[in-house]
């Protein structure tokens, strides 16, 4: 883990995220926690994540995102050498 990114802040954050128990508090969380362009922004790697996953081509990922070819590279840079938090959430979401 970047330890730049661990403060007392962000454990705080993630206690959060972990303490919302369904889907509707999340949403509630996201809404007030988020603006509709981070929060649009953000599914949009995860979605791109699954994708490069998956094997589909930059190309046909912008076709179907309209996300830039920089942030696909920056989320593939992530896929192959990041923390593997996309690979344990892509993982654990499977099949939902």
């Amino acid at each position: 883990m970047n330890q730049k990114l661990r403060t007392p802040q962000t454990d705080k954050l993630a206690e959060a995220f972990l303490a919302m128990q369904t889907k509707e508090e999340m949403y509630s969380f996201f809404e007030d926690l988020c603006t509709i362009a981070e929060l649009k922004a953000m599914s949009q790697r995860f979605e791109v994540a699954a994708m490069l996953t998956n094997g589909v081509p930059y190309a046909d990922i912008v076709e179907k995102t309209g996300v830039s070819t920089a942030t696909i590279s920056r989320v593939n840079r992530a896929l192959n050498y990041g923390a593997d938090g996309y690979k344990t959430a892509l993982k654990r979401t499977e099949n939902k």
